[in-house]
């Protein structure tokens, strides 16, 4: 990539660069993306999108695909160690809105996305193998220093906007923000893992038993059902130092290390350690965060997804706020006078807001009131009102709504952030 190219560049190829890209292109806005991997593959596990994401998505046309990828979560139920539910909630389309909640596989979330990119952008769309440098906005124009990891050789790109979706470890964000140093850790260690078994209770349930002041399990199946079984993810959590544990999401973790800690958490409608056994691959990171900017970005760069807002997966909603970015993003640069003034339009309409769930993740969501449960019932309970009152089991709720950012009324009525086709500079949805 050499010489003056027209739009805007976005570093990262993964869902909040990818959706930004393809909401771009559906505001007639031109860009490409580059990624500093060699190959994108559909390496992961599984990932939840809330219904004001896959709101975004289907109006992007991808309704159809994510109903056949993905599983339409019901419900989602607290346990304690035991198996006794705690509380309960229903979600997607039972809880009232009218797009479903779903949980997927990311790297079949990943794909759907790049295979469209490359359909409706067309092959160049996404440059692999590209590596942002660093970056200098004159004001005219973002002049772009890219690094071609196959070659060695250096190029560069000018053009309109920079976005930095290239997410926790953003080379965009630390120009931005220099010195600002390492993720935060909490204390907590994770362990990921999928396998393919029999569903479990009615079959579009994410279950979370325990706590992580020692340690949480967390299931849901991110697959159709085939032949009587599904994939279903599976998360364990156990409070441990973080100290000298690098935050790599492609880190090996080693069953060894994971299994003792949940050997004998047997349900009558769950076993948790046959599940873990029977992940093929474990993946073992930090629950990190970074704390919320005072700003994104400057002039002609802003950022998006994971670079902007890293956040704790208390609420689901890391990846569906990088969809929100990624189309409102989309639309004020397709709606504003000039890219400075949209890209402040953009983060005026983002940040605070993602900023707030943000800090409101790192209060662990219903974490105390489960911690409450271990401490007044240790050994389990008949009744969960003979440990918790009224008032607490609502503060649950209450803890998950503060991650989030509509209730089925306010999402269902919003005005769509889909650029008209005949651009009259309207006013943005509130």
């Amino acid at each position: 990539m050499s010489g003056t190219d027209a739009g805007v560049l976005i570093a990262g190829a993964g869902i909040a660069g990818l959706t930004t890209a393809l909401s771009l292109h559906a505001a007639g806005v031109e860009c490409v993306v580059v990624d500093k991997a060699r190959e994108l593959t559909t390496a992961g596990v599984g990932i939840n999108l809330l219904p004001h994401a896959v709101r975004e998505l289907t109006e992007l046309g991808f309704g159809d695909e994510l109903a056949a990828l993905g599983v339409p979560t019901a419900e989602m139920i607290h346990y304690d160690r035991f198996g006794n539910q705690v509380w309960s909630e229903p979600r997607g389309a039972s809880a009232g809105y009218q797009w479903p909640q779903y949980s997927i596989h990311r790297g079949e979330l990943q794909l759907m996305l790049l295979r469209a990119v490359t359909e409706r952008l067309g092959v160049d769309a996404v440059r692999t193998g590209v590596a942002l440098s660093h970056f200098a906005d004159t004001g005219e124009e973002v002049r772009v220093h890219l690094l071609d990891r196959r070659t060695g050789e250096l190029g560069s790109w000018h053009g309109d906007a920079l976005i930095g979706a290239d997410g926790l470890h953003s080379v965009v964000r630390a120009q931005l923000h220099p010195g600002e140093g390492p993720p935060i850790g909490s204390g907590i260690r994770m362990w990921r893992g999928t396998a393919i078994r029999r569903p479990f209770l009615n079959g579009r349930t994410m279950i979370m038993a325990g706590c992580n002041t020692v340690a949480k399990f967390v299931a849901y199946p991110i697959s159709p059902t085939v032949d009587g079984l599904v994939t279903i993810n599976w998360v364990a959590e156990v409070r441990r130092p973080d100290e000298g544990f690098a935050a790599d999401w492609t880190a090996r973790g080693r069953l060894d290390d994971v299994l003792p800690h949940f050997a004998d958490w047997q349900f009558d409608w769950l076993d948790v350690p046959e599940l873990i056994r029977g992940a093929d691959s474990i993946l073992e990171y930090p629950m990190v965060d970074r704390d919320p900017l005072a700003y994104w970005g400057t002039g002609r760069v802003t950022l998006a997804g994971d670079a902007a807002h890293p956040m704790y997966p208390i609420g689901s909603n890391g990846g569906s706020q990088a969809i929100l970015d990624a189309r409102v993003l989309a639309y004020h640069l397709a709606t504003a006078l000039d890219t400075p003034t949209a890209l402040a339009d953009y983060e005026r309409a983002r940040r605070k807001t993602v900023n707030a769930i943000v800090l409101a993740n790192r209060e662990l969501g219903p974490e105390r009131i489960l911690r409450t449960v271990a401490q007044r019932a240790p050994n389990g309970f008949a009744r969960i009102e003979d440990v918790l009152s009224e008032q607490e089991l609502a503060a649950i709720g209450d803890a998950y709504r503060s991650t989030s950012t509509s209730d089925a009324s306010t999402l269902n009525t919003r005005a769509s952030w889909t650029v008209p086709a005949l651009d009259a500079k309207t006013a943005a949805p509130t």
